[in-house]
């Protein structure tokens, strides 16, 4: 059974080592920087959202992932296991 608790809980990702990660204010290098992550954070992905191509540690990747209310952090920074969606799209 799948209570109301663990409908809401969010998985956590490594981003890529060695790299301060922009968080965005959409999914792309054009939207504004809302803030900077530190090395090694870890990062919810509430859903994502194709954007802007973006080469990284993990590849080349037009997704975008939604960490919190309008922040997007490339998903070649994120390590997901996955070249493909591991969420939602974003509505």
């Amino acid at each position: 059974m799948v209570g109301a608790a663990h409908a809401e809980a969010a998985v956590y990702y490594d981003t890529a080592p060695g790299y301060r990660l922009n968080v965005r204010s959409g999914p792309g290098t054009n939207y504004t920087i809302v803030r900077v992550l530190s090395e090694g954070a870890k990062v919810p992905i509430y859903c994502q959202r194709p954007g802007e191509t973006v080469t990284g540690p993990y590849g080349t990747s037009n997704i975008w992932d939604n960490i919190d209310n309008g922040e997007y952090v490339s998903d070649a920074y994120v390590h997901t296991g996955s070249d493909g969606y591991v969420a939602a799209r974003c509505s």
